[in-house]
């Protein structure tokens, strides 16, 4: 599956962001989704994740209440509603899908993605 994630830009601290990924292909409700972030001169990071009939969420604990992944698999689209950002939030987000079959315990573990996006630049400025 092919990702492209959007909705990426300048806000500021307080602010409102929606990202979207949209994916190819008609299999995208056969596939769990994520959302990781990597910051200026720091490792890439999980954030959120969903699964593919969208029954279970995961929040990293630094966005737990105040970001929401969601989906709509007949759109074949994946969100993340990013309310309250902080300047800490600023990074180049990317969403990834796997189909792993252990997805509610490696959810947050890069390496079990199989297919990534190009990533989508939030700065948040104080």
């Amino acid at each position: 599956v092919q990702l492209q994630a959007s909705g990426g830009g300048l806000v500021q601290a307080g602010d409102s962001l929606r990202l979207s990924c949209a994916t190819s292909g008609r299999t995208f409700r056969n596939y769990h989704a994520g959302w990781f972030r990597q910051a200026p001169g720091k490792d890439r990071e999980f954030v959120a994740a969903i699964r593919r009939d969208g029954t279970a969420t995961y929040y990293a604990d630094y966005v737990k209440g105040r970001f929401t992944i969601s989906r709509l698999n007949a759109k074949n689209t994946v969100y993340l509603q990013m309310n309250s950002l902080k300047p800490e939030d600023t990074a180049v987000y990317f969403c990834a899908a796997t189909s792993t079959a252990s997805y509610s315990s490696y959810h947050a573990t890069e390496r079990v993605y199989a297919s990534w996006g190009k990533g989508t630049l939030v700065t948040v400025s104080s």
